[in-house]
């Protein structure tokens, strides 16, 4: 008898698990790809995950990662569905150059471009007030082959420099902030959403300023490179900072796999622009979200998912 009423439970705990999959196991699940945890990327691809699980239903894993080029390839691999990444480092995979040279990658697609991207170069040093400045000073330029690291590489050339002119160190945003506090380096790319974490941390405890990066720098980066675009980092971004400062930027942007449903890529694009401004509410760079902005400057096909949302919105874009 005892064992019968074991059996009995166990048989209807079998049948309730069973229930519980029919009724929820079958709901999408994706891991997203974002960037270091002092980022900007890790950040919003948190609000954006909430967003997209509370309001298509997909259940959304945000991961901190290395950045744009690791998101690309571990989409590739099928390790990620969905990642955050530089306009021009996408552009470098699908076209096989820089990073990606003889490897073109072409596995995902575009959901939608999230927000600007400045190349931002930091400083404590106050012999350096311009670009040409770096020459034979220690200056990160972020991880070999990452975003970053072209955007200081592209910088630097515009200016007359190579790598060789400088003093190159390879470090995380968190790292590189260190070593400007500590005194291991004098100056840093870190390019990121402004206000970016680590630059508004280093900014309030100590007396680090942005370098401009304008004039016949930034004309020469835009007319080599047509992702860049001229951005105005605005007075009192960051604490200390009485007055504007020019530079350059890329964008911010939402990649997801080829092999993703049309229809799960349509509710997450859906949840995410139906949504900007409660997002905005959550994360400054919300603010950014638009149709325009979510459709324009992109050098990769979109996926259809999220072609037909932009459809809906009575705009056309290239999808595969």
């Amino acid at each position: 008898m005892k064992m019968k009423k074991m059996l009995s439970i166990a048989l209807a705990a079998v049948m309730a698990a069973s229930l519980l999959a029919g009724c929820g196991g079958s709901a999408t699940k994706m891991t997203m790809g974002t960037g270091g945890t002092a980022g900007t990327y890790y950040a919003f691809g948190g609000v954006l995950g909430q967003y997209i699980k509370n309001k298509a239903g997909i259940d959304v894993n945000v991961v901190s990662t290395d950045g744009s080029k690791a998101n690309i390839e571990s989409i590739a691999s099928g390790d990620y569905q969905l990642g955050t990444v530089q306009s021009d480092v996408m552009a470098y995979a699908w076209q096989g150059i820089r990073s990606f040279e003889g490897a073109a990658i072409q596995d995902f697609r575009v959901v939608g471009g999230l927000y600007a991207e400045q190349v931002q170069l930091i400083t404590m040093d106050p012999t350096i007030k311009s670009v040409s400045d770096l020459a034979g000073k220690s200056v990160s330029i972020g991880a070999p082959g990452s975003g970053v690291y072209f955007n200081a590489v592209d910088v630097l050339s515009a200016a007359g420099l190579t790598e060789d002119d400088i003093k190159p160190q390879y470090l995380s945003f968190a790292d590189s902030a260190d070593g400007l506090k500590d005194g291991k380096i004098d100056a840093a790319f870190i390019v990121a959403g402004a206000p970016t974490a680590a630059i508004t941390e280093l900014c309030t405890t100590n007396d680090a300023y942005l370098v401009p990066i304008d004039g016949e720098i930034a004309d020469k980066m835009m007319a080599d490179n047509p992702f860049y675009t001229a951005y105005t980092v605005p007075a009192g971004t960051y604490k200390g900072q009485e007055s504007d400062v020019s530079t350059v930027t890329v964008k911010a942007t939402l990649i997801v796999s080829k092999d993703a449903k049309e229809e799960d890529v349509y509710k997450l694009t859906k949840a995410i622009f139906d949504n900007a401004d409660a997002i905005a509410a959550e994360n400054g760079k919300g603010k950014e979200l638009s149709i325009e902005n979510a459709t324009t400057g992109m050098a990769v096909p979109f996926h259809t998912g999220a072609a037909k949302y932009y459809t809906e919105k009575g705009v056309t874009v290239e999808a595969q």
